[in-house]
């Protein structure tokens, strides 16, 4: 068996298990701070984390490109009191090409705003047509072997992509840990390839967009609604289509009878499939997130996630195009 930083090859040992680096394992939820120096300020952004924390998460997203590095530097300041007790996730190559050189400097320059020795897991933002994936995984299996990351992530790739990576990881003696693709109840095209292609090859899968950009929170059923799909024409574009808002109009009611809110019953549905390992949730302030912290302690059986899953449209093969943030 090949022992990588202190973990066994996924491919060897089943979907990979995340933990922190004092050895606790991954929470159930994901947060993602992609608002963090946008929507929301240093005084709402420290909230939303310490709510996160008090909550029981202890694994947190970020990217290179997200609010021009504001991002990152406010998670490594949240983070540095009890660094090892935390997963810190980041992103590079979403808009420069993920060749070596680009990979190293992106990382770098990330780990500088933060502010810490290691980044836990490294995404490649985007697959790369034009560059070797062999060449782009070859920044993060040395960055690995120098101790300097934890885990190897992809982001925003198709299923076949998955695969190219998972092979040329294993070229380099490594393993790719995580994928991070867009899910939710209204976007299931996961289902149809990737889901299974990273069950099969022992790759967990952290998902983001649990609330289909506010969609599933049930509030663009009122007309003076604000946020992603008001202000964002691809989000309007990804999600203008007549069932996908009635099953959010759906939602709500679901939910006042089983005590909760619209955004909980979102993220607990994205979670009880159980090829997912976290979803990512994520907020502008701590008002908005409750409801989706809330889906930690939800516990949706069989016929709820039923009913719900009921309100989408299974996908097919020919739906099953990518899309990225």
């Amino acid at each position: 068996m090949i022992f990588i930083a202190g973990m066994i090859s996924a491919s060897l040992m089943g979907m990979t298990h995340l933990i922190t680096a004092n050895g606790a394992p991954a929470s159930k939820l994901c947060f993602g701070t992609m608002q963090f120096g946008g929507k929301a300020d240093i005084v709402a952004s420290q909230s939303m984390y310490e709510d996160c924390r008090t909550a029981g998460i202890n694994f947190f997203d970020t990217a290179y490109v997200y609010t021009g590095g504001q991002s990152e530097t406010m998670l490594g300041r949240f983070v540095q009191s009890e660094r090892d007790d935390v997963i810190v996730a980041t992103k590079a190559a979403y808009d420069k090409p993920a060749t070596k050189s680009n990979v190293l400097q992106s990382f770098e320059e990330s780990r500088e705003r933060m502010k810490i020795d290691t980044v836990d897991l490294m995404y490649l933002h985007r697959f790369d047509p034009d560059t070797s994936l062999s060449e782009s995984l070859e920044s993060l299996a040395e960055l690995r072997e120098d101790g300097l990351i934890r885990y190897i992530g992809i982001s925003n790739f198709a299923a076949w992509q998955v695969m190219k990576a998972a092979q040329a990881a294993r070229g380099l003696g490594t393993t790719i840990d995580v994928l991070q693709p867009m899910y939710n109840l209204v976007k299931r095209q996961a289902e149809v390839e990737i889901l299974p292609a990273c069950a099969d090859q022992g790759i967990a899968v952290v998902p983001y967009s649990p609330l289909g950009g506010g969609l599933l929170t049930g509030k663009y059923a009122r007309e003076d609604a604000s946020g992603r799909l008001a202000e964002d024409a691809r989000y309007n574009a990804r999600y203008d289509v007549a069932w996908m808002h009635e099953a959010a109009a759906a939602l709500p009611a679901i939910a006042a009878q089983n005590g909760t809110d619209a955004a909980t019953l979102a993220v607990a549905w994205v979670a009880k499939n159980p090829h997912i390992a976290a979803p990512i949730i994520s907020a502008r302030s701590s008002e908005q997130l409750a409801p989706s912290l809330a889906a930690l302690d939800f516990e949706m059986g069989d016929a709820l996630y039923d009913q719900l899953t009921a309100l989408s449209q299974a996908p097919s093969p020919a739906t099953d195009r990518l899309e990225e943030v």
